[in-house]
């Protein structure tokens, strides 16, 4: 029932996972509503107004429950809530599909794909805002999208969208929806690649022929999947092998590799369905700095470039700066993907070293083994102290040289998030004076 407004008054609504969307849900429902909030682990909450409004697990199933606001963090069939959501599972809702009640007749632009979603988001953003449009940025990355204050007809929306979200999301539409890449992951949680492509190709199930969907038509998964039941909305192909004239406009090196500047292209296709003005566009993507722990160059110099891209838990992300690099010192580890492959040809890794940290060292070995030169190490910090022995050591190296960190795994298994891992790399890399040591030898 989109558009309908009342769809949310004077409803009993179990909001499930009380993170920043959790919360931004509570407190956008609470005044209509009768809200009731859980979470599997009520020692994270801080605020103790919250905490006292925390219902018992026992109690839930007592009351008639309208909506269950599921957080994308939660595995459904994993939590200790699992047997109710699986008995009440039509009730099951989103952020998004609060959003969308609230604001159907708003434009949205909704990304998603496995690698580049943020930057593109943020791309996109930032193109907009230059056009003195009113554009907020939200979901995985921004601020939760009920969060959002002081919002007009005008106001367009630039969201992040994950498997998760779209998979529990119900009644959620985007104007138009994007996918970028597609590549095995989240399969501890989708289980299969087949299940992780119908989570992503849902957003374009929902559309009408009013909407619009930007995809690589010549990607043949997609194309197989898209087959079995025609979209119905109007679709338009990003052909990313195909040339395209105003990439020849873009100056800005963080586009050298070939995951971003293929990302790019999409960014094109949208800006003319949106009518941008070419030279904002380009003036937008040659001035754009990159996002945190995104490919970040955190050091460069003649002769060394120190890369920080804790954000990337596949091997296909790391694979994208890989291939740009002429001499890496790889650093590697952490929580591996299920049925994550290293699928780049050995002779595309003859100038590649890769130093494995942490205690999943097998899984890397295995994939890496017979195509490119590694060490292992218990800790990130022996595997960096063994870096700057390599570097000393390779005296007459005349190519430039980059350590890569790009670990190419989850980060829970040492750290917070993929943010707390790039944080701890850059303050290990004041520690050892890493950025002095490299430079000796010069």
């Amino acid at each position: 029932m989109p558009g309908n407004k009342n769809i949310f008054f004077n409803k009993k609504i179990l909001i499930y996972g009380l993170g920043k969307s959790g919360l931004s849900s509570y407190y956008f429902l609470r005044k209509n509503n009768n809200i009731y909030l859980y979470d599997d682990n009520k020692n994270i909450i801080k605020s103790k107004k919250i905490k006292k409004l925390i219902v018992k697990s026992n109690h839930i199933n007592n009351i008639s429950i309208d909506f269950i606001i599921v957080s994308p963090g939660i595995n459904i069939k994993k939590c200790y809530l699992k047997n109710f959501l699986k008995k009440n599972f039509k009730k099951i809702i989103t952020d998004l599909d609060v959003f969308y009640n609230r604001y159907s007749k708003n434009k949205n632009i909704t990304i998603t794909g496995t690698n580049g979603k943020s930057t593109t988001a943020k791309i996109l953003f930032d193109v907009l805002k230059n056009q003195k449009k009113d554009v907020r940025l939200t979901g995985n990355i921004g601020s939760p999208i009920l969060a959002e204050k002081k919002i007009t007809p005008k106001t367009i929306f630039v969201i992040e969208a994950s498997s998760y979200q779209i998979e529990y999301s119900k009644k959620f539409k985007a104007n138009y929806a994007v996918i970028l890449n597609i590549t095995p992951d989240h399969l501890e949680r989708h289980e299969t690649f087949s299940n992780y492509v119908k989570a992503k190709l849902k957003l374009f199930r929902n559309q009408t022929n009013k909407d619009y969907s930007f995809l690589n038509m010549n990607n043949k998964l997609l194309k197989k999947e898209i087959n079995k039941k025609k979209l119905n909305s109007k679709k338009i192909n990003v052909n990313i092998r195909q040339l395209n004239q105003d990439l020849l406009n873009i100056k800005n090196t963080y586009f050298l590799t070939e995951g971003n500047r293929q990302n790019l292209l999409h960014v094109f296709s949208i800006a003319k369905k949106l009518g941008v003005k070419k030279t904002i566009l380009f003036k937008t993507i040659n001035n754009f700095k990159g996002l945190k722990f995104r490919q970040q160059v955190i050091y460069k110099s003649k002769k060394f470039t120190l890369i920080n891209d804790s954000k990337a838990t596949s091997y296909s992300s790391s694979m994208n700066v890989l291939k740009t690099l002429k001499k890496a010192f790889w650093l590697v580890g952490g929580i591996p993907k299920l049925g994550d492959k290293f699928l780049m040809p050995k002779n595309q890794c003859l100038n590649i070293k890769a130093y494995i940290f942490g205690r999943n060292k097998n899984f890397f070995i295995k994939e890496l083994k017979n195509k490119i030169k590694y060490e292992h190490f218990s800790d990130l910090e022996k595997a960096l102290k063994k870096i700057i022995l390599d570097i000393k050591l390779k005296k007459k190296e005349k190519e430039h040289q980059t350590i890569l960190f790009s670990p190419s795994a989850a980060s829970f298994d040492s750290y917070k998030n993929f943010e707390d891992r790039g944080e701890k790399f850059n303050k290990l890399i004041k520690k050892l004076n890493l950025k002095e040591k490299i430079n000796e030898k010069y």
